[in-house]
């Protein structure tokens, strides 16, 4: 695969547009996705509370948003070779904001159904970035950077998803303590679609140098199979776990926080601690870029899988802050994971690379199905223990690691 600049699309110099220019253009929507996937975080138990919802049902939330990539990737893989990255990019980002409005008629008659529907919309447009955007900066550079390229990137999206909680926590939980109104999801997500329209309108005036497989392709070989890539569908899996497992965790901490026994705890400081988590994670990603120049990939990603499996093991053990620090810290070596697999499952793809990203964006239904037998095993067992279902996650990536991202 390679970067060309063709048609209206063609730059007047080299200097003018290059690799580096593109990749700052793009991390924008890797924050633009962050922010509003970790919004999830808040409005679980926001919409717990206001429909008297068990963890299960509250769990409901994240399944309609990550059930989206599973229905949504494999057309956004193919639209994509019709219509382009740049028009993908617009469509996913016009698509986010129409399920952002959609917020506001869901909390005027305070239907749960919409709601969830309303995040099925708005996911479906972070599916088409999340396919248009990963196989694009990967590609941005030499094959053996990519998933330094691709960890920095992520860590722009760190940036967003540690911002998401604290802007829900003081618009969305602060506002329903306060003054007991189930509407105060309508003026954060009008504002968000707002700003999304004018993000998109941007884009779509923008200029960026268009990425493309060879342009010779062998008719005699053939038809792309997943199952004829190892490396590829044992990533899928380890997709499926990784983000099951940070959702999983994400999810549940404003919860968990207000049963560690800590004091002065509320829901809206609990809030506030979920960035955090994901603060943790932007830290690790700017710190694992960087290393990942001089470490193996999957020596790294090894060391973190096992290092997360030991946090989960203490919070689930030990009460109040060293309980909650220990959960915390997950999100630190959560932090290169999703970028590693990605790029190591994408290797030796060739022409296919955005057919195999968007194999990978499905895997991240994990997020859906994930948070629901953690739900489940909250109801039956006690919340605190419940996390050890994502730390069965963290068992494979860490052998995904060692053995089966090998291409044999």
């Amino acid at each position: 695969m390679h970067i060309s600049t063709s048609g209206t699309e063609r730059q007047p110099s080299p200097a003018a547009f290059n690799a580096r220019f593109a990749l700052m253009v793009m991390t924008s929507l890797f924050f633009i996705w962050g922010f509003i996937t970790a919004l999830n975080d808040i409005l679980l138990p926001y919409l717990k509370n206001a429909f008297s919802l068990t963890y299960f049902q509250a769990g409901l939330v994240q399944f309609c948003f990550f059930g989206a990539y599973f229905i949504v990737s494999p057309f956004a893989g193919r639209f994509l070779e019709k219509i382009g990255y740049k028009k993908g990019i617009v469509v996913g980002l016009l698509t986010i904001a129409s399920g952002c409005v959609l917020f506001y008629p869901a909390a005027e008659i305070s239907m749960y159904p919409l709601f969830l529907f309303a995040l099925f919309v708005l996911a479906s447009g972070v599916t088409m970035l999340q396919v248009s955007a990963n196989p694009y900066v990967a590609v941005l550079g030499p094959e053996s950077t990519a998933a330094s390229r691709l960890n920095l990137a992520q860590a722009i999206n760190s940036v967003g998803h540690t911002a998401g909680p604290m802007f829900g926590a003081l618009l969305i939980l602060a506002a329903t303590s306060e003054a007991g109104s189930a509407k105060s999801v309508q003026t954060p997500y009008l504002i968000i679609a707002g700003a999304l329209v004018i993000v998109a309108l941007l884009f779509l005036k923008m200029k960026l140098p268009n990425i493309s497989e060879h342009v010779e392709k062998d008719q005699a070989s053939p038809p792309f199979s997943l199952f004829a890539h190892k490396h590829l569908y044992l990533g899928v899996l380890a997709i499926f776990l990784y983000v099951g497992a940070e959702v999983s965790i994400g999810s549940y901490l404003v919860n968990l926080f207000m049963q560690l026994g800590i004091d002065n705890m509320n829901e809206v400081t609990a809030g506030k601690m979920v960035s955090y988590y994901w603060g943790a994670a932007m830290v690790g990603r700017f710190i694992g870029a960087a290393i990942l120049n001089f470490i193996k990939a999957t020596t790294l990603l090894a060391i973190n899988a096992v290092l997360a499996i030991s946090m989960i093991v203490i919070a689930v053990n030990m009460e109040g802050s060293l309980a909650m620090w220990s959960i915390l810290a997950v999100g630190f070596f959560n932090s290169i994971m999703f970028p590693t697999i990605f790029t190591l499952a994408i290797r030796g793809l060739g022409e296919y690379t955005g057919r195999g990203s968007g194999y990978l964006c499905q895997g991240i239904v994990g997020g859906a199905i994930l948070p629901l037998l953690q739900g489940f095993a909250a109801d039956a067992m006690g919340l605190q223990m419940s996390f050890l279902i994502p730390a069965i996650s963290y068992l494979y990536i860490a052998w995904y690691a060692v053995t089966g991202s090998k291409i044999n």
